[in-house]
């Protein structure tokens, strides 16, 4: 009844909550929505225990600490991120007193409407807008909405509203693809003996891979630790190049299939012209880590809301469906759920905006609470690219990613050579603009910051998440692609395959009985010494920018240095140290 009372004014008195100076470029309005025309829209509600998830998380996540590797269980989780019941009835009351009636799902309120009824309940007014270029058609949004003064911290966001951005496709943080011109057609694939492999010209094989990491443990096959990768923006991995890869380069896996899901709408296409890359690489490399573990692709349909950028302002270029996908996982019980979970894909953090960027890595943390290991590539563009903000400044500022930076996340850097090992230039790193450091990172990162002093200071935030966590090869990986051998470039290819290796280690800690590894990174920083300390090269971006004419390329860059750095991170894997870490008493072998 209070609410009833307090909201009866909500007319008068409301929040902005979310605006934009003018239509982004590129974008026009091209008519008012009529209204009677349909929209929804979903109302992320606060967590009433606002801390409460992270201290679970780190609980459950720091070796040593009497809670490690107690995992939390869906409905304990879905406890942590629950509203209270204040949020929920005064949310739901303000719908039902505008004629809307909301499905409640935990920290979720959705509802379908008329626009005047939208329009109305946000004091806006919605209107179909069309991109440059885009031949989907216009879309239903709005530069403007509000809640009422009451509501204000009863509600996080709610969109799509003030989203705007192109639902086409976005490249995945695939670097370059390598392939030569051959007459008879199967591209830089040559021929070899009996007991060799096919070869591409300068690439790197998975026997290399597992002999650069000292990878010598064979798990037993099981379905209760299962890796797994995600597919977006119509990315479809290829039965036919699986098998020819497994012949190929894992013999002993000639045989094997891996398992697909299709999420809101994926599919699977295994047309020719349809074969993803990025999926074969995902998919080939961490089979070539972790055979004989089960392996699961999730092919994610759907698009996530964009801020345009520098980078990111044309009608090609969108946002991955992340909060969609992760609703589902979040909905399956702990037992469907992968061990370890690779994505290769990434777009620059101040794309996003910040409160979806929170909310979707408050849920890649709810994951790793209940047992996942959550693995992300950080980037392609080493301090970025376009390297200014968007928020109208056009002032220089590096471009941490989204979602590379987030702190659940493990966030993997690249290297190229083996004598030694070097940060590739195209590897990303820095600091997030939306996320504090936590404090697993704190002595780490701090120790870099204090070496540099103030390089860059007026760049990034000191204060930041940083990232990458750790780094492995990125350079030139041999995939079969429709028949061909290519190389293939990128934190792509880093991810997939340290997922592999945590996919080991998961597998060594079941066969001793142990839970999952979940959220891996406090155990990481826990033991530098389980990683080869890079200290050649360096990330080079931000090119062409006035700040940095004088350096070296005219780009800024992050050095690999002694420790942690925002292009390599702690460094490259010591498989044998880290499963005498991960499960003590399992041999390497």
């Amino acid at each position: 009844m209070l609410w009833s009372v307090l909201l009866l004014a909500a007319g008068a008195s409301a929040h902005v909550k979310s605006s934009l100076p003018s239509v982004p470029s590129g974008w026009k309005k091209v008519r008012a929505a009529s209204a009677d025309e349909s929209v929804s829209l979903k109302i992320a509600l606060p967590a009433h225990q606002s801390d409460a998830l992270e201290a679970a998380i780190l609980r459950v996540s720091t070796p040593n600490h009497p809670q490690y590797g107690m995992h939390l269980s869906s409905e304990e989780v879905r406890s942590l991120v629950a509203p209270s019941d204040e949020t929920t009835d005064a949310v739901t009351e303000w719908l039902n007193r505008n004629g809307i009636k909301g499905k409640v799902d935990n920290d979720w309120v959705s509802f379908t409407t008329s626009v005047a009824k939208a329009n109305n309940l946000l004091n806006t007014t919605f209107a179909w807008y069309q991109q440059d270029g885009d031949k989907t058609g216009p879309k239903l949004r709005t530069l403007q909405y509000s809640v009422p003064d009451e509501l204000d911290v009863h509600v996080d966001m709610i969109q799509p509203t003030t989203r705007f951005g192109k639902l086409a496709a976005k490249a995945s943080t695939i670097f370059e693809i390598y392939e030569e011109p051959d007459t008879q057609g199967i591209a830089n694939v040559k021929a070899a003996a009996d007991g060799e492999h096919p070869t591409c010209t300068g690439c790197i094989y998975p026997d290399e891979i597992r002999s650069l990491y000292n990878i010598k443990y064979k798990p037993s096959a099981s379905e209760k630790n299962t890796v797994a990768f995600a597919s977006y923006l119509e990315q479809y991995s290829n039965y036919e190049d699986f098998t020819s890869f497994a012949k190929a380069f894992v013999p002993e896996a000639a045989e094997r299939n891996y398992t697909v899901k299709l999420v809101k709408g994926g599919l699977h296409d295994q047309s020719p012209e349809n074969i993803g890359v990025e999926a074969n690489l995902d998919l080939q490399y961490i089979l070539a880590v972790s055979n004989p573990i089960p392996i699961r692709e999730y092919s994610v349909g759907g698009r996530g809301p964009l801020v345009p950028t520098a980078n990111q302002p044309g009608p090609e270029i969108s946002n991955e469906p992340y909060l969609e996908f992760f609703t589902y996982l979040l909905s399956l019980k702990n037992s469907e759920l992968p061990a370890t979970l690779s994505t290769s894909y990434g777009e620059e953090e101040q794309s996003v905006p910040r409160e979806y960027a929170e909310k979707v890595c408050s849920m890649i943390g709810q994951l790793g609470a209940r047992g996942v290991s959550v693995i992300f590539s950080s980037g392609d563009s080493g301090p970025g690219t376009a390297c200014i903000r968007n928020d109208g400044t056009n002032s220089t500022y590096f471009e941490p990613t989204f979602p590379g930076a987030c702190p659940w996340v493990t966030s993997v850097g690249g290297t190229y050579q083996t004598v030694p090992e070097k940060a590739v230039y195209f590897s990303s790193g820095g600091f997030s603009m939306y996320h504090k450091r936590p404090l697993y990172q704190q002595l780490a990162v701090g120790k870099y910051l204090n070496k540099i002093g103030k390089t860059y200071s007026q760049f990034f935030d000191h204060n930041g998440r940083g990232f990458p966590d750790v780094s492995a090869q990125a350079y030139k990986y041999a995939v079969y692609i429709g028949g061909r051998l290519a190389g293939v470039s990128g934190t792509s290819a880093s991810a997939p395959a340290f997922a592999g290796i945590v996919a080991l280690l998961n597998a060594a800690r079941k066969s001793h009985g142990l839970p999952s590894l979940g959220f891996i990174n406090p155990l990481l920083y826990a033991a530098p010494s389980a990683f080869t300390d890079i200290v050649d090269g360096a990330g080079t971006g931000c090119q062409g920018r006035p700040e940095f004419a004088a350096d070296a390329g005219g780009s800024a860059k992050w050095n690999a240095t002694e420790g942690w750095d925002p292009v390599t991170g702690l460094g490259t894997p010591k498989f044998e140290r880290l499963l005498a870490l991960a499960a003590p008493g399992v041999k390497n072998a």
